[in-house]
């Protein structure tokens, strides 16, 4: 379990940052416009790469490449959780009426919309998570390249 500590930390606090921006874009009713969704692959980004780099840090030599994929997609996954909870609830009992605006500016012919939104909200932080995580993991893993000699 201890192997777990920092990506749950780490992702409970990317999906605190995810949450504090939906609500920010929600006070400036610009929460209903995907293109804003954009920034969310940043935030979970920025979030994954700390993780990975400080599981590096405190691992040194016994870093490996699962090591650090484990973290990332642990990390990418509790946000995802975490933040696809909040906007349930968000959308079932804090604003209702988000449902609404958001169905008649994408899916105008959806009756069943609640469980397609929920769903694409929770795919979209798992796909943006793997990706990313493999992304990083390039950074991060050993070199299998020999050293030159220098002469």
């Amino acid at each position: 379990m201890k192997q777990f500590t920092l990506p749950i930390r780490f992702g409970i606090a990317v999906s605190g940052s995810l949450v504090a921006y939906f609500l920010i874009l929600s006070l400036l009713d610009l929460h209903t416009n995907i293109f804003f969704s954009l920034f969310n692959g940043v935030i979970t980004g920025f979030g994954i790469y700390e993780a990975i780099r400080y599981k590096r840090i405190e691992n040194r030599e016994a870093f490996d490449y699962r090591i650090g994929f484990t973290t990332g997609i642990t990390t990418g996954f509790v946000a995802t959780l975490i933040f696809t909870l909040f906007f349930t609830l968000y959308c079932t009992e804090i604003n209702p009426g988000f449902m609404t605006q958001i169905s008649e500016v994408w899916f105008k012919s959806f009756k069943s919309f609640e469980a397609i939104l929920f769903f694409t909200v929770a795919i979209m932080g798992f796909a943006t998570t793997l990706v990313l995580t493999l992304s990083f993991m390039q950074l991060f893993k050993a070199s299998n390249n020999p050293k030159k000699k220098t002469v």
